[in-house]
């Protein structure tokens, strides 16, 4: 019997599957019978060459000029993929178009609107005729400051098919952080909002994209996405004008490893890496994981709560290469109500849904039930799986899903990065769900967990390392000719492997514990723990809205590891709380991981995109100024850093 918050696949599920249909076509084309996961994934890292051969052939990608040979050179930097072939990522998009299925479906606190295939590519073609008339060319930058909405699907897939390197902010982004990502490319176009909705009021941004505007001394033309309706001032484009030409889609095609768009780093020390990925790299790797790994048909509709900030909303957008429709949604998920995002979930009929873990936890701290529609919740039969990222989800927030959806459906918990616009640990639709744990590593991504100076360990913590090179690796950083910055990133532990930065336990049966970053794992008297079992233990009780537990090396040799909390509203900390504490840690965590103090403090910042600010706070407490560990255009509530230099110890 499947434990609470698990999952088995029945026959059906199996029979159905994308990889099933891979792995019926290896066999057919004699490229080898592999009679389950365990061992396709065996063989896809074993020769990785002959695996991302195998994606390419089985989706029929279409290219210009093929290349001789997948792999070229394997080693890490520097790996050189598909030599020779040219391509281009929004190739692979329209080639689903048609149909009565819509392509898009913009949704938002204000309704939603369904996009056609045809108005997509049409309004796509007309936007890159406009791009290129201003001088856009295969290379130049093409950049974003707009929320998510079906103007910015066009504007990323037209700036692709000219050949041009995309970026995008969300605006809800301060301008100097804008400018600190989207100023290091020198970007010829800008594409923005008049405004964003958001909790039920209108935010008006012509004043912020002025200010953009005017530290952009490289563009061409801005043109403006009409989302409040405002007037505007002299100089800048109307969307409807830029999308005005009635021409055919025409694609340039690029080479494998050309820029498709830059990614950023949080930024929450110095300015922000830019990190460039190539049209084939992410290509190959979103249909090989949204298609095998999350199982994506033409007939789904694949949401994923994110701001185009974040590396999931790249990762959402590929929904479009395996046909699937995508359902972009700009708005809180709480308003009006805290379960505002399961209506709209319900109301487009949303068979894949994701979302970051703490989304998730919120939802089962709030106590909902969206899915029980006798307690006032929606109609949620079309949801088959849930999602979700950004953080460890504990085994809580699994039951919590089945529980609030109402039935026992996959919870498809994956771990990646913006570094490879992908998770190279998640799920797959033959493989069982266990909860509190990633259900498997992913096909192509040959992770392994290190001690010691490269030892590789098995139902033990360790350092999550790739051995092997994955497509979607970064091309380059922005603005790094020499690829130093690149290679002190990944590199310099472990030469010739990547080191991502993650602590995590692969377990016997090949399921993955991910504990938090291997930066931030508590040392306590040479017993290393992740942060992510403090957080499991602690977040589950009602009065604890946030918290942060962080492990300082004292001067004196000593170790101080204290833990900040952030109260629910109308909360007071007292003996019985702190006790109850203390008891979920030493039950659920570990007895030798107690903190030395529990502090509470107004508020706990995080970065944009939602992720504990460990190390930042850990510097401050070692007596670092608030200022020199984060740049406050990175993080969501910089006015709480100051509070945590008062625990200095002195």
């Amino acid at each position: 019997m499947t434990e609470p918050g698990g999952w088995t696949p029945d026959a059906d599920t199996v029979a159905q599957a994308n990889i099933t249909r891979f792995t019926d076509w290896l066999r057919d084309n004699g490229r080898g019978d592999y009679p389950d996961y365990p061992a396709l994934w065996q063989a896809s890292v074993s020769d990785v060459g002959w695996f991302w051969q195998a994606v390419w052939d089985f989706f029929d990608v279409k290219a210009g000029v093929r290349a001789s040979t997948a792999l070229a050179n394997a080693e890490m930097p520097g790996t050189s993929w598909f030599p020779g072939a040219r391509l281009n990522y929004v190739s692979q998009v329209f080639r689903h178009a048609g149909g009565d299925r819509p392509a898009v479906i913009a949704a938002g606190e204000d309704g939603s609107q369904e996009w056609s295939w045809e108005r997509l590519q049409t309004q796509t073609a007309a936007f890159a005729h406009y791009l290129r008339r201003v001088g856009v060319r295969p290379g130049d930058r093409v950049v974003g400051y707009l929320p998510n909405v079906g103007e910015t699907v066009v504007a990323f897939l037209a700036a692709a098919s000219v050949g041009a390197t995309w970026a995008v902010c969300n605006p809800d982004l301060a301008v100097d952080g804008v400018i600190a990502r989207l100023g290091q490319l020198e970007p010829s176009v800008l594409i923005a909002a008049d405004g964003t909705v958001y909790g039920g009021k209108r935010h008006d941004k012509r004043a912020e994209l002025a200010e953009i505007r005017g530290q952009l001394p490289t563009l061409k033309a801005t043109v403006v996405v009409p989302r409040l309706g405002l007037d505007l001032s002299e100089g800048f484009v109307s969307w409807a004008d830029a999308v005005s030409a009635d021409v055919p889609l025409e694609i340039t095609e690029v080479d494998f490893a050309h820029p498709l768009w830059v990614l950023f780093s949080s930024g929450t020390t110095g300015t922000p890496k830019g990190i460039v990925h190539g049209h084939g790299g992410v290509l190959l790797e979103h249909l090989k994981y949204l298609s095998l790994q999350l199982d994506l048909h033409p007939q789904d509709r694949f949401l994923w709560y994110s701001t185009t900030s974040w590396m999931m909303w790249n990762f959402l957008i590929g929904g479009l290469l395996v046909g699937s429709t995508i359902v972009v949604y700009d708005g809180s998920p709480t308003y009006p109500h805290a379960d505002s995002l399961w209506q709209v979930v319900a109301d487009n009929q949303v068979t894949v849904f994701g979302a970051g873990a703490g989304y998730l936890l919120g939802c089962a701290k709030d106590e909902l039930r969206p899915g029980i529609t006798e307690d006032g919740g929606f109609d949620l039969r079309a949801l088959r799986s849930v999602g979700s990222t950004g953080s460890p989800l504990p085994a809580s927030g699994f039951r919590w899903v089945q529980d609030g959806v109402g039935r026992q459906i996959p919870v498809q918990s994956c771990s990646g990065g913006t570094d490879v616009v992908t998770a190279f640990i998640g799920s797959a639709p033959t493989m069982p769900v266990f909860a509190g744990e990633l259900s498997c590593l992913s096909l192509g991504a040959a992770v392994e967990a290190w001690k010691d100076e490269g030892r590789p360990v098995t139902g033990e913590a360790g350092e999550l390392v790739l051995t092997k090179p994955m497509p979607s690796m970064p091309v380059s950083f922005w603005n790094d000719a020499d690829g130093s910055r690149l290679r002190e990133a990944y590199f310099d532990k472990y030469p010739g492997v990547w080191c991502h930065g993650d602590w995590l336990t692969i377990t016997d049966r090949g399921s993955v514990i991910v504990h938090g970053r291997s930066d931030a794992t508590l040392n306590r008297h040479g017993v290393r723990m992740g942060s992510a079992e403090i957080y499991n233990a602690v977040e589950g009780l009602p009065e604890v809205r946030d918290c942060v537990v962080v492990g300082v090396e004292k001067a004196d040799g000593g170790y101080w590891m204290p833990l900040f909390l952030a109260l629910s509203d109308g909360v007071e900390f007292d003996d019985d709380l702190r006790a109850r504490i203390i008891k979920a840690i030493r039950t659920h965590a570990s007895p030798r991981h107690v903190p030395d103090d529990i502090l509470v403090v107004p508020g706990l910042p995080r970065t944009m995109t939602g992720k504990r600010l460990e190390i930042p706070i850990k510097r401050i407490l070692l007596g670092a100024h608030p200022d020199d560990v984060v740049s406050a255009s990175a993080v969501d509530h910089p006015e709480l850093l100051p509070v945590f230099a008062e625990y200095a110890p002195t």
